[in-house]
């Protein structure tokens, strides 16, 4: 049974300024909902995710109906490496806030974004839902899993314990427009990006990149994800899909993988990247970094089921990228 999502809704967006809340406020703004409905996108400033009492406060103000939680600090495999604490800490206060607080503010509908990061390090390709807390962890980003595993749990626990109508995405590696290019805490498609259009631009010899190349990963445009939340807030009610598994409570599932119809080793990444960016130089791999999990793959059956597949192919999304990254750039000279 679908759930009816009402133009005059009031829908609260945590995260609206990063890559992935920036791409669903515009698909809800795309889709009508700047009309007759409220769109509220706070940014930090306005309103200190982390502050319990400060976020209550403001729920009760504005009153959401429809809450999406796309708010997280991230980062790449030497940012969660350096800063554990960092990851676990703020993940675990943003997202416990937010759920809690929808709760307890009778939020109608709540979408919590998590990350494929949270299965096994060794999981059975491709991945399903049920795998989660089959065996251990990626070291490299263990922190930031554990809290979005958190964030699961606590979800599925309301849904359990008290009906609270609540659903949990599990994105493939996310790219786009708006993404973080730090050099050091990037994501791999932002960080190849960077490195390639500078090396391009200044003339350079070679790019370093880190480890072998041989891992194969799997990506998915934002915008692709953007349409998914919006089509799993239309069409997926957890509390019936729950009721019909045949299985404990603790063993219920109440989140959905989002993922492409492809993946791609590191290496084949970084050669397209190198090409759209016209670099002619040479690609050397430092083996003395980590490669990460070897393989993670998604199995998206579950969404495509319901009737969800990408439309966005990674040649496309790698360009509709980079020249979002150059027009930044660009914008960013002109304000020097």
């Amino acid at each position: 049974m679908s759930f009816q999502l009402h133009p005059q809704e009031t829908i609260f967006i945590a995260g609206s300024y990063g890559m992935v809340g920036n791409a669903i406020k515009k698909e809800l703004l795309a889709d009508g909902y700047n009309i007759n409905s409220k769109v509220l996108s706070p940014s930090k400033e306005e309103l200190d995710l982390s502050n319990f009492q400060a976020v209550n406060e403001w729920f009760k103000l504005n009153r959401p109906t429809i809450v999406i939680i796309a708010a997280a600090k991230v980062g790449g495999i030497l940012a969660n490496s350096n800063f554990p604490y960092d990851f676990i800490l703020q993940n675990l206060k943003i997202q416990t806030n937010l759920i809690e607080i929808s709760y307890l503010n009778n939020v109608k509908k709540l979408l919590f974004l998590g990350s494929s990061c949270i299965y096994p390090k060794f999981s059975k390709q491709p991945i399903k839902e049920e795998y989660l807390l089959t065996d251990s962890l990626e070291r490299t980003n263990e922190f930031y899993a554990i809290a979005k595993i958190a964030g699961i749990k606590l979800c599925q626990s309301l849904i359990i314990q008290n009906g609270f109508n609540a659903i949990c995405l599990m994105p493939t590696n996310l790219y786009g427009p708006r993404d973080n290019y730090h050099p050091q805490n990037s994501h791999v498609i932002p960080s190849l990006i960077r490195k390639f259009h500078n090396a391009k631009k200044l003339n350079q010899n070679n790019v370093i990149c880190w480890g072998t190349g041989s891992p194969l990963r799997e990506f998915l445009y934002v915008q692709d994800l953007a349409k998914a939340c919006l089509f799993l807030l239309r069409n997926w009610n957890p509390i019936e899909d729950l009721s019909k598994q045949n299985v404990s409570n603790q063993e219920k599932i109440c989140w959905i993988n989002v993922g492409s119809q492809y993946e791609i080793s590191i290496k084949e990444l970084a050669e397209k990247i190198s090409d759209a960016c016209d670099y002619k130089g040479k690609i050397i791999w430092d083996n003395s970094k980590p490669d990460g999990t070897p393989r993670k793959k998604l199995d998206t059956s579950k969404i495509n089921n319901l009737g969800w597949f990408p439309k966005i192919s990674l040649d496309e999304g790698i360009k509709l990228t980079l020249d979002a990254y150059i027009k930044e750039e660009i914008r960013n000279e002109l304000r020097i």
